[in-house]
């Protein structure tokens, strides 16, 4: 078992800081890996526009790749610490760690919680319920694309208390989801943990690091929400000069950019304090034989 670390709760604004100094160093490097993230999303969005059975296939296959894209970010922002050079290569870094199986294990808590989400809801709504909701949502999204203004009684058809219900659950749902890949990405890079032992280590650590995970978390919002509006305003900006297409990649380039290594370098601090050496910035991983294979 895996040797816990125990934090102050001020550990969870250092590991923000320690995020926002990685940026700080590498801010084009980063970037770069972040951009190139969000282009091959776009790339895969305009190939399902054009062709929707290849389209979904492919975007199957991004988000079964991304906690591996995320290993990459993760071992260019523990570069970035140990001031080495890093390149747009390292964002598939992952792909050569050895690890892929584990890295793509990480997604196990997001498929149980969608599963989950939609029997809840199913539960206690019944097919009836389910079918209702979903008319309300077209109405909505039709209203909201026409201008005009939805239907009160048909809202008020539909069960708020359930609905209210469902919501908290699945809130809650997806705080234990984020507990248990915290620094499951890095534990199994850097700890070459398995996929399961790392998302229990995570839990642990954050379990035993609550304020300091609490603190993390609230300070990132602070953060991440006024940078959310400034993007989507000049986004608008620039599709309102350029075109809708620039607008929403330039938005996207931005968002991925900055959001991916920030969120990469705080969570390789993460783990360095909850399941690493405190203060030790660590080397590059070695990385195994190619042949290697971890489950």
């Amino acid at each position: 078992m895996s040797m816990i670390n125990k934090v102050p709760a001020s550990a969870g604004a250092q590991w923000l800081l320690d995020g926002l100094a990685a940026l700080k160093r590498a801010p084009l490097q980063l970037g770069a890996l972040g951009a190139l993230w969000a282009l091959l999303s776009l790339l895969v969005a305009q190939v399902m526009a054009l062709a929707t059975v290849p389209g979904l296939f492919l975007q199957l296959l991004l988000g079964l790749a991304s906690p591996v894209l995320f290993a990459g970010m993760v071992g260019a922002a523990r570069k970035v610490a140990g001031a080495q050079p890093v390149v747009p290569g390292d964002l598939f870094g992952g792909f050569r760690s050895g690890r892929i199986s584990s890295l793509v294990a990480t997604l196990l808590p997001q498929v149980l919680l969608a599963i989950a989400a939609g029997l809840l809801l199913m539960a206690l709504l019944g097919t009836e319920g389910v079918q209702k909701l979903q008319e309300v949502i077209g109405h909505l999204e039709q209203q909201a694309a026409s201008g005009g203004e939805p239907d009160p009684a048909m809202v008020a058809q539909l069960p708020a208390g359930r609905l209210l219900l469902w919501l908290l659950l699945l809130i809650a749902g997806g705080l234990v989801a984020s507990l248990l890949v915290f620094v499951a990405v890095p534990d199994v890079l850097f700890g070459q943990r398995r996929g399961m032992e790392a998302m229990f280590n995570s839990l642990r650590a954050c379990l035993h690091n609550l304020p300091a995970v609490v603190v993390f978390y609230l300070l990132l919002v602070i953060v991440l929400v006024p940078l959310l509006i400034v993007v989507q305003l000049l986004g608008l900006a620039v599709a309102m000069v350029a075109g809708q297409l620039l607008g929403i990649l330039l938005t996207n380039v931005l968002l991925m950019g900055v959001m991916l290594p920030l969120l990469a370098g705080c969570v390789t601090s993460a783990w360095s304090q909850l399941l690493g050496q405190p203060g030790a910035v660590a080397p590059a991983e070695p990385l195994p034989p190619p042949s290697t294979f971890a489950a």
